[in-house]
């Protein structure tokens, strides 16, 4: 079979097996086989255990080259968020193989492939049946909502366990939070957080009164989880995606509003939300006190660890700057006890920028930075359509804004159960981008 000249070259491979009897007969079920697998991997994020969660992954992986190879490529051009994409991966192999303990780094590297095959197999369901989006949806909002009531749950159940998250050296000491089924209040936050405006986007989308109530109760109920996880890094996070969200929502329905209401209605609202915020720090004492800890430096105990470590990465970085060390965790369990000061051990830089310039170096960062700009700029060129993926490429890039702020603080974005969802942000605005 001849390769056509306008696909791409890394994209060649595709329909090497499309003529053959087996591979017709399973041509017209692919959407629906893949739409149920990502369905059911959405679903799970929170509920299922790490193995369950890699042979989901992994089927993922394995489903998009079986409907590669069975299908030709189309024709179209990779786009901006594909060609980023392929520039970090470029970077993160050449990282792998200038890697002090190359080994290491592999492991790595195929935990990334891993999640690009989820990123593909979403990309590729988009772009054959947008209608699937609706759906992988619900199932994520699904899961969320059961993730949040457990999590709401604990407080009415036995604290002690609630209670190992206290810090007894931080000014916050004695703060209950939430943990879920995560076992970790700061990855719930993680996992929580991009979903909030998704939410907002079938509230907004969806039509039917049951699905509506759905929504406001994936909404609602996911906030006040959100809150509850005293997740300083969360909270910021949630400030800027929901902030972002209605930012945008304003702006997109400002087009209908006579011109003196859309020049002072959006100052407004920001005016009013900032005094229900401040009201709301002054008055609710848990929430003063969290709030009070990130102005507290080296004084709280969480802080003065995360200065710390921190330190200790930029100085990885100072070392290796052009590829860093490799990708994953196992390379910087390796290497970050010989720059670690005493008692401050750690399993990761607690700064997404810091970890990528760590991982493949400043050109990783750089990379990652152009994806999250393109992000931006998708988001924003949906702002006044009324494409199919406009409104989800507008949650979509509010809730990328919204991983950028709490991936300042923490790493949590590199656990599965928050960077899956990442991956349906990215090839959701893809998707908007390739039916413009």
């Amino acid at each position: 079979m001849s390769s056509s000249p306008s696909i791409p070259w890394l994209l060649r491979w595709q329909g090497l097996w499309q003529g053959e009897r087996n591979a017709s007969r399973l041509l017209p079920f692919l959407p629906q086989l893949a739409g149920g697998l990502l369905t059911a991997l959405l679903l799970l994020l929170p509920l299922a255990d790490r193995g369950g969660l890699g042979l989901l992954i992994t089927a993922c992986g394995l489903f998009w080259l079986i409907w590669g190879l069975a299908t030709p490529a189309s024709g179209k051009p990779l786009g901006a968020v594909n060609g980023w994409l392929l520039a970090y991966l470029a970077l993160a192999l050449l990282a792998t193989g200038f890697s002090p303990v190359p080994a290491a780094a592999a492991k790595g590297l195929f935990k990334l492939l891993s999640y690009l095959g989820v990123y593909a197999l979403i990309s590729r369901l988009l772009n054959e049946a947008p209608r699937w989006w609706d759906r992988l949806l619900g199932a994520l909002l699904l899961g969320e909502l059961i993730t949040a009531v457990i999590g709401l749950r604990q407080l009415y159940g036995d604290t002690t366990e609630l209670a190992r998250w206290a810090d007894p050296n931080s000014i916050a000491d004695g703060t209950q939070r939430i943990y879920s089924t995560l076992e970790n209040p700061n990855l719930l936050a993680g996992y929580l957080l991009p979903i909030l405006p998704l939410a907002l986007v079938a509230l907004l989308r969806w039509r039917s009164p049951w699905l509506r109530l759905f929504a406001l109760s994936s909404l609602g109920l996911g906030s006040v989880a959100m809150l509850l996880t005293y997740s300083r890094g969360g909270w910021i996070g949630m400030a800027l995606a929901l902030s972002a969200m209605g930012m945008l929502l304003l702006l997109r329905l400002s087009k209908h509003l006579a011109k003196p209401l859309r020049r002072w209605l959006p100052p407004l609202l920001i005016g009013l939300v900032v005094v229900g915020l401040l009201v709301a720090a002054v008055k609710i004492e848990p929430l003063r006190v969290r709030l009070l800890s990130m102005a507290a430096g080296r004084e709280d105990s969480s802080n003065n660890f995360r200065i710390n470590v921190w330190l200790a990465a930029l100085e990885m970085i100072h070392d290796r700057p052009w590829l860093g060390i490799g990708p994953g965790n196992s390379i910087f369990n390796l290497i970050y006890p010989l720059y670690q000061q005493p008692r401050f051990t750690a399993l990761s830089a607690y700064s997404v920028p810091l970890e990528l310039a760590v991982e493949t170096g400043i050109p990783g960062l750089l990379a990652a930075l152009g994806l999250l700009f393109t992000s931006v700029r998708i988001g924003f060129s949906q702002l006044y359509r009324d494409l199919f993926f406009s409104l989800p490429c507008i949650g979509a890039m509010a809730a990328v804004l919204g991983l950028a702020g709490h991936g300042l603080v923490d790493t949590i974005f590199f656990r599965p159960e928050v960077q899956i969802t990442g991956w349906f942000l990215l090839a959701t605005l893809g998707a908007g981008q390739n039916h413009d």
